[in-house]
């Protein structure tokens, strides 16, 4: 999920640090902690509303994955127009496929709440599902990234207590909200 988007080859430049020595390929994990957490939003916010059907609750988490993508792309390429960049269709492609990872973010809660049926759960059921599995991917993409850039162990545990504190705070909103 993550390694697809936000991939940059050694060739770019940092402001200060002129090019990377290595075509080493980056990836930038921060849109997929962030789809993570949002579809934990979604799916938080959706419950003190009631129980939603199936299909809504998964077209929910989709499309709310697939707005904040479009509003991501347009304020990163209106941020370019405000630094004087001129924009090319390779920039408004590179653009969509850094901020994807927000939207892939969305499809595990939503294949959770698609198979409520095969597990045997009700609305409540799929929705408690599709929240574990938005915060266990957040923690999991937080704490990956952060292996990934050899950091040692005490910021690796750091990363993943934060996110999973971050998503504990959706979880006991969305309990304290239906109640």
């Amino acid at each position: 999920m993550a390694g697809h988007g936000a991939e940059h080859d050694g060739n770019e430049h940092d402001g200060n640090k002129g090019p990377e020595p290595t075509a080493v390929r980056k990836t930038d994990y921060a849109g997929a902690v962030y789809g993570s957490l949002l579809a934990a939003s979604v799916v938080a916010g959706a419950g003190t509303l009631g129980t939603f059907p199936r299909l809504v609750l998964v077209l929910l988490l989709l499309g709310t994955g697939l707005v904040f993508w479009a509003a991501h792309v347009y304020a990163e390429l209106v941020g370019d127009r405000l630094m004087h960049q001129a924009l090319s269709r390779q920039e408004i492609r590179r653009v969509c496929a850094d901020e994807w990872p927000i939207v892939q973010a969305a499809v595990p809660p939503a294949a959770a709440v698609a198979v409520r049926p095969v597990l045997g759960l009700g609305p409540q059921g799929a929705a408690w599902l599709a929240l574990a599995v938005a915060v266990v991917e957040q923690v999991g993409w937080a704490t990956v990234a952060v292996v990934r850039a050899h950091a040692p162990r005490r910021l690796v545990l750091a990363a993943g207590t934060v996110n999973l504190l971050l998503g504990l705070i959706i979880v006991v909103l969305k309990a304290g909200l239906q109640h």
